[in-house]
């Protein structure tokens, strides 16, 4: 994809023309996306915010990273029919983090767990913890609301829920944190 002004500018990895220093590569997309595009200017702007939700999501910072670039990648796939960029990522991060999941949880059913995650603050480790224990979409939510700061209703858009069961889904969530921690 290739444009002029504040289109998206992206070319084929493979293409002759050498990518600036600080262009940006897009792994499983095959393409560059070059700095100074309205694509480039979303992804400078939104990368620490998208690394730190999946972060909270998965609790591990490579696969946070890894699903936050493959987010990105699939927005701009779809960055001429989105209309709502943030939103679409948000959404993208928070399904590629169930995914996620559900892999790990198979993969733990699977293996027995031979090391635990280093841990550095025991606050943030409690707290991790005991988000992790939660389901995902109670844990999305929670994440979404008071890190995120997102409403009740961009909160529903992003897990495909109506606003009545996000607060539910919160409720719920503080209740269940709010034993695990007092214990």
């Amino acid at each position: 994809m290739t444009g002029t002004g504040g289109e998206t500018r992206a070319v084929p990895a493979d293409d002759a023309v050498a990518p600036a220093a600080d262009a940006v590569e897009l792994p499983g997309a095959d393409v560059i996306v070059l700095p100074g595009t309205e694509f480039g200017a979303f992804y400078a702007a939104e990368w620490s915010h998208a690394v730190r939700l999946a972060s909270l999501l998965t609790q591990q910072r490579g696969a946070a990273e890894d699903i936050a670039q493959e987010a990105f990648t699939q927005v701009l796939g779809a960055w001429d029919r989105v209309e709502r960029p943030a939103a679409y990522l948000t959404t993208t991060i928070v399904n590629a983090c169930r995914a996620w999941g559900r892999k790990q949880q198979r993969e733990r059913d699977r293996l027995p767990l031979l090391v635990s995650p280093d841990r550095t603050e025991p606050e943030f480790a409690e707290l991790a913890d005991a988000l992790a224990a939660l389901p995902h979409r109670q844990r999305a939510a929670l994440v979404l609301r008071y890190y995120g700061d997102c409403s009740e209703a961009e909160i529903a858009a992003a897990l495909g829920c109506r606003a009545g069961t996000v607060k539910s889904l919160v409720s719920r969530g503080l209740a269940q944190l709010e034993r695990v921690i007092e214990r």
